[in-house]
């Protein structure tokens, strides 16, 4: 899955390379995309790089930017596995050219894994981990105000989506086994909406607020033997109730890719090493895991993103997401547990 933006021409690239004390550009490809930039392994006569191009219009500004940037290169010093923008000859560390945003990186050597592939102590290093960038964005970025509510989605503006996207999956064409599979998912998700709509959180039951990664999962992490060499993709920092963050990486690096299921033994030892790393106690975990199953139990942005936008590119990840929410809500009990004991 990449971003609609188009690719940016290698002479753009290497005009934009000038700009640093890199060396000529001898050869450029692109790597794995997300859905909101483009990234290119960069070789020149001094090395290996990575140049990223910043794309999604609510996270390229340069404010937004400079911020990220600010972050991680205060997170890289403290000895944090997370790689620090490179200046240019200017000694600055956004490069503007042509009406889009470049930032160059040295090159990390490591692969995406799995959940699966981390054995129970790699687990909860991973919860350590992230416990420990937590405590480390405290101390680098601004000081966070606690807000005094947080409302959770609201049942009927949902319910009032679900049939406006239930209408527009079964007039879909051509129609096909995607459709048909949002139809009975939205149809399903409707039952279960009506069914828990009084188990919707209150808007002061949320944890403590503080500056999160906001995209932590597995294709934001690189791995090398058995540790983290890097955290990737800062384009979502941003302040929220820490303790979700452990909840919501937990639902993408742990859940089975073909029904969204959670193995929730490993769950488990990484919900007990970031417990103990950030000292957070079992009431806010058990908060955190409330308020993001009523948000997946009211979130339709892929099928958003089909039926509103036209834009497939997220429809591979929904068989297993939708099936994640109807899975978690029979199994609330047990999923809970797993972040608190």
């Amino acid at each position: 899955m990449g971003t609609l933006s188009p690719p940016v021409p290698r002479q753009a690239l290497a005009r934009v390379l000038r700009g640093y004390r890199v060396g000529r550009l001898l050869a450029a490809e692109p790597v794995a995309e997300g859905l909101l930039n483009r990234g290119y392994r960069v070789t020149t006569r001094s090395g290996r790089y990575f140049l990223k191009c910043y794309v999604d219009r609510a996270t390229a500004t340069r404010g937004a930017i400079t911020a990220q940037h600010r972050a991680t290169t205060a997170l890289a010093a403290r000895g944090l596995p997370v790689p620090a923008p490179l200046a240019d000859r200017d000694g600055h560390t956004v490069t503007d050219h042509q009406g889009r945003r470049f930032a160059l990186y040295p090159w990390v050597t490591g692969r995406h894994r799995t959940g699966a592939e981390l054995n129970l102590s790699q687990s909860a290093e991973l919860g350590a981990l992230l416990a420990e960038l937590h405590g480390a964005l405290a101390q680098v970025c601004a000081p966070v105000t606690q807000p005094a509510a947080l409302p959770g989605a609201d049942p009927d503006a949902t319910t009032e989506l679900i049939g406006a996207l239930r209408s527009l999956a079964a007039r879909h064409r051509p129609y096909g086994p995607f459709d048909r599979l949002a139809e009975q998912r939205l149809a399903e998700r409707a039952e279960l909406l009506a069914a828990h709509r009084h188990r919707r959180p209150a808007p002061g039951e949320f944890g403590r607020c503080g500056w999160v990664h906001g995209d932590f999962h597995g294709l934001n992490l690189l791995h090398r033997g058995h540790r983290v060499t890097a955290v990737l993709d800062w384009d979502r920092l941003r302040v929220r109730p820490r303790a979700e963050e452990v909840v919501r990486a937990a639902t993408l690096i742990f859940n089975d890719p073909v029904t969204g299921e959670l193995d929730l033994a490993r769950v488990r030892q990484y919900a007990r090493g970031y417990r103990a790393a950030a000292d957070a106690d079992r009431p806010e975990l058990a908060l955190a895991v409330h308020r993001v199953w009523w948000e997946r139990l009211n979130d339709f942005w892929m099928l958003q993103w089909r039926y509103q936008r036209a834009d497939p590119r997220a429809d591979p990840l929904f068989p297993a997401a939708a099936g994640q929410t109807v899975w978690w809500c029979q199994e609330y009990e047990q999923v809970l547990d797993a972040f608190v004991n």
